[in-house]
């Protein structure tokens, strides 16, 4: 194949299957929180990172890694004591990082917007040696995390109150799913880019669950959508000259759609077997709610 005969498609392979890996994987825990568009709150702030890394003269990858790690803890202090005022701090936050991006950068020394453009929406022929490196340093450490803490982690994302009760490190365990958040938005920014990856996060996770009440089998079936439509959009987009944030995240919603429509008659026909079997055990009032099923047995 041509595409590998070009070391910087090589380079955004590489980056592709990881950034497939790792968003799904700390996205399924923002969707049980219901924290969904966080990933996107942290890409504004992460912006901010970028500039000062242009202004600095320092790698924007990590400086955007060190900048959306302080962001996402500030974001989870305000969820815990922010209250009545907290949807305004965030948005400042939020907004705060923007233009802070916007204005480091021009301050730079032959910096303008332009220079943005690669970060806030991906591009292929940018991804240097060095981003490879900081992406398979920082891709590890999701992945540690997510895998070796998935039972710990989904507990505290179904149930604080009950997680807290059993002894878990609540306000620990969600700090790190902030800061996880965090890497896995510095990790993706090169291919994605900032302003879609939350849809990377998320997007596969809403498919998954249309075919699974699992939540192991959710989280490799979204792991899989993510892998297969980052490499989906980065080898159309070498192809067809089109932007590789953008067709990842149109083949990411593609895949939700068209899984939609196959779990549809899945769905009835779970529901004719399970009228079929009629009362059975427990009465009605002692079953398990749904929402819950995904946590009973899920073999994490």
């Amino acid at each position: 194949m041509d595409i590998l005969d070009y070391a910087f498609m090589q380079r955004a392979l590489l980056a592709a299957v990881l950034v497939g890996i790792t968003a799904p994987a700390v996205g399924i825990y923002l969707v049980q929180r219901r924290q969904a568009l966080m990933g996107d709150g942290i890409g504004h702030v992460a912006m901010t990172g970028v500039g000062l890394g242009f202004l600095l003269n320092a790698s924007p990858v990590w400086m955007a890694t060190a900048v959306s790690v302080l962001g996402a803890v500030a974001m989870e202090l305000i969820r815990w004591y922010g209250r009545t005022r907290g949807d305004i701090a965030l948005a400042m936050l939020f907004y705060g990082g923007m233009a802070g991006g916007v204005m480091f950068i021009n301050l730079a020394p032959g910096g303008s917007n332009a220079n943005l453009t690669s970060y806030l929406f991906g591009s292929l022929s940018t991804v240097s040696e060095s981003d490879v490196t900081a992406i398979c340093l920082l891709a590890a450490f999701v992945v540690a995390v997510t895998v070796g803490l998935r039972r710990q982690l989904f507990a505290v994302s179904q149930d604080e109150e009950f997680a807290r009760v059993t002894g878990l490190p609540v306000r620990a365990l969600n700090l790190l799913t902030a800061v996880t958040a965090a890497v896995t938005v510095t990790v993706a920014m090169r291919v994605v880019g900032l302003l879609l990856v939350s849809a990377l996060m998320v997007v596969p996770v809403a498919a998954a669950q249309q075919l699974s009440r699992s939540f192991a089998a959710t989280f490799a079936i979204a792991v899989a959508i993510g892998v297969t439509v980052a490499l989906g959009g980065t080898v159309t987009s070498y192809y067809q000259d089109v932007p590789p944030g953008a067709t990842i995240v149109l083949l990411t919603i593609a895949a939700f759609v068209a899984l939609g429509v196959l779990a549809a008659p899945l769905a009835r026909r779970r529901a004719r077997a399970l009228a079929a079997q009629g009362p059975a055990g427990d009465p009605a009032e002692c079953t398990i709610p749904a929402t819950r099923d995904a946590g009973d047995g899920v073999g994490v």
